[in-house]
């Protein structure tokens, strides 16, 4: 828990209970999991913690204004969230389940920074979402 302490007190945040439970459960998550406030809060009834639906999205609006997550508004209308992370990445999404999957290429920011330049433009942000089918036919409808 050590950890989480010094995470939430490097941000500026007063350490608590539903603070430390909320960043435990965005930091175990692995790699390419992303959750809504609602998934936090339903992990946070099976561990029987008592932390209400309001204070989790109060919580991970702290966070994310503290730098430490990522808001992402994929379609399907609802905000995801993952732990901000130093190495830029983009996201692949199902439309028809809503899985996430992260993946990184050097050469599509080479391309991205080189249309940039020819624009006139310097990139200081960038988001690429990409929207498709699971590659096995996405047996996993929502």
């Amino acid at each position: 828990m050590a950890l989480e302490n010094q995470e939430l007190r490097k941000a500026g945040l007063k350490v608590t209970l539903p603070r430390v439970k909320i960043y435990q459960i965005l930091e175990k998550a692995g790699e390419g999991d992303h959750f809504s406030a609602e998934d936090i809060y339903k992990l946070l009834l099976e561990h029987n913690e008592d932390v209400g639906l309001a204070t989790v999205y109060r919580v991970l609006t702290q966070f994310e204004a503290a730098g430490l997550v990522s808001r992402h508004h994929f379609e399907g209308g609802h905000s995801v969230f993952e732990l901000t992370q130093d190495e830029q990445h983009d996201h692949i999404v199902c439309v028809k389940c809503g899985k996430v999957r992260e993946f990184s290429d050097p050469a599509l920011k080479k391309r991205q920074d080189q249309i940039a330049k020819e624009l006139g433009f310097k990139i200081t942000d960038r988001t690429l979402y990409l929207y498709g089918e699971c590659a096995d036919g996405c047996k996993n409808t929502k």
